[in-house]
């Protein structure tokens, strides 16, 4: 249910802002999205996996912080931020 380690250092190198940057909000907001959408692609064929879903409920508010603290920061990375990763507001 978690995302391999290539498409980790492929979030890592398409939304860092330097060589090695897995700190950034942008780069923790891509890999979290990534792991949501893995999530809801398990949840369509284990419908009663509840403890699992307590999981994706704790990455969505993650996820929301993060945005939010981006969307304090700069507006402007925000939008970018969401328009890329296919997130609604």
């Amino acid at each position: 249910m978690s995302i391999t380690a290539e498409e980790k250092t492929r979030l890592i190198k398409q939304y860092g802002t330097k060589d090695g940057d897995t700190g950034s909000p942008e780069v923790q907001v891509a890999i979290l999205t990534s792991r949501i959408t893995t999530l809801t692609e398990h949840f369509k064929t284990h419908k009663k996996d509840n403890h699992s879903r307590r999981g994706l409920l704790k990455l969505v508010a993650q996820r929301r912080k993060l945005l939010d603290y981006v969307k304090r920061k700069d507006e402007a990375r925000y939008t970018s931020l969401i328009q890329n990763l296919g997130i609604r507001r």
